[in-house]
């Protein structure tokens, strides 16, 4: 089972910034679910309550269409 954290503590952030590759996960309303592989040194901790990573077109760039259609994303 997953546990949710209030914030990226330090521990967690070393451990994020430790890996080579990690997932987004999105869904539109209808439609199927979307989980996309990402990597590439695209991932950044800007606080720790915020990250951001850089959206690079792919296969359809079904990720930001679903974003667009619901705001929400699992990393």
């Amino acid at each position: 089972m997953a546990q949710c954290y209030p914030q990226i503590t330090g521990r967690i952030r070393r451990f994020i910034e430790a890996q080579h590759m990690f997932f987004v996960a999105t869904a539109a309303r209808s439609g199927r679910v979307n989980v996309s592989p990402k990597g590439l040194d695209t991932l950044r901790i800007l606080d720790p309550n915020r990250v951001a990573w850089l959206n690079l077109t792919g296969s359809g760039n079904e990720t930001a269409a679903h974003v667009l259609d619901t705001p929400r994303m699992t990393f």
